[in-house]
């Protein structure tokens, strides 16, 4: 039987931006998530927008994983207060790790690295690999070029026309916390070695 979303791996910016709508919009979806009774996943940094969703999340009494390489530790610096973050031992490892952990994905601002956690489950989906909701939140117009790249893949014959299904955009995060609480986690997901 299928069952509800518990748990949400947020891929977002070890930056805060310039504008403090991304800040707000990271606080929000943290806070929104422990209301909920979903755990947050996520990078495990205690800086820029990592350190807002995260903080966001405890504060509002949620439950929270962080996932960081070893490396990282030094760069990223690991929230001081989670109960639970895992240290991996690379950037691949640590994808992999919070696909695991996810029911569903959601996509804040952020920079290359986001881009690249992004792209890749999106990837995943599309080979097959599994089938769990994508969120993409366009806070203040930050995914348009995303988003307009993946429509030219797809005009231009890169991507397949019905794989503009694999992810949803939004432009606000009660819209994303809406569709969370609608859709149900896949049954199952695919053995990590396949990844």
């Amino acid at each position: 039987m299928p069952s509800a979303i518990q748990s949400v791996a947020v891929f977002c910016g070890s930056r805060s931006g310039t504008d403090p709508a991304h800040a707000e919009a990271a606080r929000a979806l943290g806070a929104g998530l422990a209301t909920r009774g979903m755990t947050l996943v996520y990078g495990g940094g205690g800086i820029g927008l990592m350190g807002e969703v995260a903080k966001a999340a405890l504060d509002a009494g949620g439950r929270v994983r962080g996932v960081i390489p070893e490396f990282l530790t030094r760069i990223e610096r690991p929230y001081p207060a989670l109960a639970e973050l895992e240290i991996t031992s690379s950037m691949h490892t640590r994808k992999t790790r919070m696909f695991e952990l996810a029911d569903a994905f959601v996509t804040l601002s952020g920079g290359l690295g986001t881009l690249d956690e992004t792209v890749e489950v999106i990837t995943w989906r599309q080979l097959g690999l599994h089938d769990k909701p994508i969120i993409i939140l366009d806070i203040d117009g930050w995914a348009r070029p995303l988003v307009t790249l993946f429509d030219s893949l797809i005009d231009r014959g890169f991507v397949a026309q019905g794989d503009r299904s694999i992810y949803e955009v939004v432009p606000r995060v009660t819209d994303a916390l809406a569709l969370l609480t609608q859709v149900e986690a896949p049954a199952g997901a695919a053995p990590a070695a396949r990844l």
